[in-house]
């Protein structure tokens, strides 16, 4: 009982996680622009009842999870569009059919959540569709299953298309869709071939009864995260400026392939940044890219080399160093100053001695 009593303390305490400033402005900008257009939309439909209302109360709260939470699964287009027109079908005929506003609310209610369970569009405002529709009185069962569509249907739709339009001009994509897991028997990125995969989440959420707070990928997605951090963490937060040679042999587009090869044989190098003559980096040449190839070729370099290329900065955190050469197979990066100009080149031997250290001083400690 005492434990009770903490959680409930716990739980009337603001959550540890707060939203930006540029959240809280979506948020509220979105609300408003919604529930506005909603209305006006539904006012101008012809034909509208008289003594119905242009936009209904679970309107309300269907725009805080829209704009609030818009990755949220509650939020997505056939919760919300399904949710909130099936629970008003269902408080429609509990209207109709039981006499007794109080037992007719509670029917609705308790029919609509399983209702959207089964159907998979678990929408809270769904359940205040249900209730509002049960309890409308006579004007809202004088007009029977049309109030579904309007104006229920038509809030809804409004609402949906602002949150679209909103959260995605403001960097925020809706529908939010979580990275899909690969099909079977397919591999798997290298960097997620140890360590948790979407089906661990999947099944840790089912077994803790958490299946509708979030998505799994976007659990995965943050434990990743999480990762990185610690592993930057470890590192000291070693940078990239700190690990990469500075001492670059380099070509520019137009020089011959068999200068490319001549340099690389001369310095024992396997991959050379291709660079305008003010030294930014336009592509790479690798000695993969000069496979088979006459070796006194005189075509220029940029007829192989590859661009664009990736590069990384010399601020970068070494621990992003890891998604970019274990995920994306890249073996060399050049690194670039902050004048955009070629510093220096990182390759997987750096990383993999700095991750053996890392290793090391990991299990003296």
């Amino acid at each position: 009982m005492r434990a009770d009593g903490r959680a409930w303390a716990t739980g009337l305490r603001p959550g540890p996680v707060g939203y930006r400033r540029a959240e809280v402005l979506r948020g509220g900008f979105g609300a408003l622009v919604g529930i506005a257009l909603a209305g006006l939309t539904a006012s101008a439909v012809p034909g509208g009842p008289a003594g119905l209302p242009w936009i209904v109360a679970p309107m309300g709260a269907t725009a805080v999870l829209l704009f609030a939470a818009p990755a949220s699964p509650l939020a997505q287009p056939w919760p919300v569009l399904a949710g909130n027109t099936v629970s008003t079908l269902v408080g429609v005929a509990a209207g109709k059919v039981l006499d007794d506003v109080t037992l007719a609310a509670a029917v609705a209610v308790g029919v609509a959540v399983p209702l959207m369970m089964v159907l998979r569009c678990v929408h809270p405002p769904g359940g205040a569709c249900a209730l509002f529709t049960a309890v409308g009185g006579a004007a809202v069962h004088d007009h029977g299953w049309a109030f579904v569509l309007w104006p229920v249907g038509v809030d809804t739709v409004v609402l949906l298309l602002v949150a679209a339009l909103v959260n995605n001009l403001t960097g925020r994509p809706y529908p939010h869709v979580p990275e899909p897991p690969p099909p079977p028997g397919a591999d798997v990125p290298p960097t997620e071939r140890v360590g948790l995969r979407t089906e661990d989440v999947r099944a840790a959420m089912e077994r803790l009864d958490r299946g509708l707070d979030v998505m799994p990928g976007d659990v995965l997605a943050l434990v990743r995260e999480a990762e990185a951090h610690a592993l930057d963490r470890r590192l000291g937060q070693l940078r990239v400026g700190a690990l990469m040679a500075r001492d670059v042999r380099t070509v520019q587009p137009q020089e011959t392939l068999y200068r490319a090869r001549m340099l690389m044989n001369q310095h024992a190098v396997k991959a050379l940044p291709v660079v305008t003559e003010d030294r930014r980096v336009v592509g790479i040449v690798t000695v993969h890219d000069l496979f088979n190839l006459d070796v006194a070729a005189l075509d220029p370099v940029s007829r192989v080399m590859s661009s664009p290329v990736a590069t990384v900065g010399v601020d970068t955190p070494v621990s992003e160093l890891v998604g970019l050469m274990a995920d994306r197979g890249l073996r060399h990066l050049p690194v670039v100053g902050d004048d955009g100009r070629l510093a220096g080149i990182v390759t997987r031997a750096e990383l993999v001695a700095v991750l053996h250290r890392a290793l090391v001083d990991a299990q003296q400690a």
